[in-house]
């Protein structure tokens, strides 16, 4: 007798270990959002607000109730470009034995799905007496193929009678979820109410500057300084929002191996498939669906009709984003973000708690300085074969240093900038640009179009050209105009430093260039002469 009891006690262990208790996680009581930019995005590229392809790292923070032995944990409403791969949950006693993905959604389709052989509840209007009349049915087939339940009346196909109808359901099969849900086996031996942390990459986020710059006084003055503003522009295209969370952006360029756009594998919400055999007989086969017949009216009530026109929660929504809204704060109740040091790149954080929204874009100030000094300088280009019959205009350049001294002295990730200048009518808009990565301590320069008051014309005085003649010198000129009413200073682009040796003028080198930058008084003229030869020339 003892043995066969021993015996039933063996044999029922693996029954009993393999039935988890399942318990859900609270909601995050804490977040934080930690937002990458997309590495594969060049300088002077914006973020594609449609299709973001960044990522962030997500942390939640979470209250959990586990039983004695093993369990399940569901993580109800992570983001749905979740990386499941990349998910670790810390402060459980037991670690994680397993990790998954549920794959389906609360949708249509996962309702029958979940209901096949249950009863539900059919509400139809009566054609005779327009009134709705309520009973029970039996659903007897997938969602895949057209829905079918049997009833008292015998089998019938949903929405094939020509009257209004609609299925009310009980309640929901077990793990279905209107949001995506992570979940975890864990062990526990003695059971117990724990904080547990939850922490995971997820796509479909994106992030960049947004830089407005506005003179003090016009470009005219002898002190020129204008105050610049920029906002961190988040994009979040996941169809979860974080609410109060902590946010931070990291701006520099990461090394990514993985394709988290691939891992991410977002749970489906699959539609459901009604399928009715036309009037008349049905030998000619399975019937062809004609996608131009009209819907029904609305059901009384105004609700939709199951299998009508169907919204799914967690779908991927394929409308533009240019039209969302974007929640931006006034100057004076910017939440400035901080700068951080995170190894060779740069994080900011934000000092309040924010809500990301799903399907939004959210800004927030991170800089402001009211005093940015610089100078405008009017660049032009002459060197061998640039000659040029006609004068051509010259770029405008807004010129400074990114340093305490000309009242910057941070880190400016990539984004673009609009420059403003006060006039007689308001501050009107005379540029745009792409701002790349400036580290601090680096020269800045901003291209604001070209000018047709400060004008040049580059000219080659000697019949030889630089490669007809060996060791040759050749004499080279450029007229630079000014028909502004003030001086301005003109930078002349002379060519390769290893390319070419200059002789005539006294140049610097920028950029692997030589230049020369001279001041054209007002309404005035200079020329400029010079003479060049290739440096290997012996």
């Amino acid at each position: 007798m003892v043995w066969a009891i021993v015996a039933s006690l063996v044999l029922s262990t693996p029954a009993l270990a393999q039935q988890r208790a399942t318990v859900d996680a609270s909601t995050p009581s804490d977040l934080a959002v930690t937002v990458y930019r997309d590495p594969n995005r060049g300088a002077g590229q914006q973020m594609d607000r449609n299709w973001p392809r960044g990522f962030a790292m997500i942390s939640e923070t979470r209250t959990v109730s586990l039983p004695a032995g093993e369990s399940t944990i569901r993580f109800e409403g992570v983001a749905e470009g979740m990386v499941a791969v990349s998910a670790i949950v810390t402060g459980l006693p037991g670690g994680t034995i397993e990790k998954n993905r549920n794959a389906d959604l609360l949708s249509p389709a996962a309702l029958v799905d979940g209901t096949l052989g249950n009863r539900v509840r059919v509400t139809r209007t009566n054609p005779a007496t327009g009134q709705e009349e309520a009973s029970s049915a039996i659903i007897r087939t997938r969602a895949d193929g057209g829905l079918v339940l049997q009833s008292d009346a015998g089998f019938e196909a949903v929405r094939c009678s020509g009257v209004p109808e609609r299925l009310e359901f009980d309640g929901l099969p077990q793990g279905l979820s209107a949001q995506p849900v992570f979940s975890i086996d864990t062990r526990d031996a003695n059971g117990g109410t724990y904080q547990i942390t939850l922490t995971y990459l997820a796509w479909g986020f994106d992030w960049q500057a947004n830089y407005v710059a506005t003179l003090h006084e016009g470009r005219d003055s002898d002190d020129v300084r204008l105050h610049l503003m920029s906002w961190l522009t988040i994009l979040n295209d996941n169809n979860q929002s974080f609410e109060n969370a902590e946010l931070m952006a990291v701006a520099g360029t990461l090394n990514v191996a993985s394709d988290f756009q691939g891992l991410s594998d977002p749970p489906e919400g699959r539609p459901l498939q009604l399928t009715c055999y036309p009037f008349g007989r049905t030998a000619a086969g399975s019937p062809i669906p004609d996608y131009d017949v009209p819907l029904p009216p609305p059901a009384p009530g105004g609700g939709d009709y199951f299998g009508g026109a169907i919204v799914v929660t967690a779908m991927r929504r394929e409308e533009s984003l240019q039209n969302a809204p974007m929640a931006i704060a006034s100057v004076s109740d910017a939440m400035l973000a901080t700068e951080e040091q995170l190894g060779d790149l740069k994080l900011y954080r934000i000092p309040e708690r924010v809500t990301v929204a799903a399907q939004g874009l959210k800004q927030v100030a991170f800089l402001d300085r009211g005093a940015v000094e610089g100078r405008f300088v009017y660049q032009a280009r002459c060197q061998p074969f640039s000659e040029s019959e006609n004068p051509f205009q010259s770029a405008i350049l807004f010129v400074t240093v990114n340093d305490d001294d000309h009242g910057l002295g941070v880190a400016l990730p990539s984004g673009p900038i609009a420059f403003f200048e006060p006039t007689s009518a308001g501050e009107l808009l005379v540029g745009e640009e792409q701002l790349r990565d400036y580290a601090d301590g680096q020269d800045v320069e901003l291209a604001l179009g070209s000018s047709a008051q400060v004008m040049a014309q580059c000219a080659r005085l000697t019949s030889h050209g630089p490669y007809d003649a060996k060791g040759a010198w050749t004499r080279m000129q450029a007229t630079l105009t000014n028909a502004n009413p003030a001086p301005v200073t003109v930078r002349v682009q002379l060519g390769s430093a290893g390319q070419w040796t200059h002789r005539g003028l006294r140049t610097q080198l920028k950029d692997g260039e030589r230049i020369v930058e001279v001041t054209i008084p007002a309404n005035g003229t200079r020329v400029l002469s010079w003479e060049l030869r290739q440096s290997t020339a012996q």
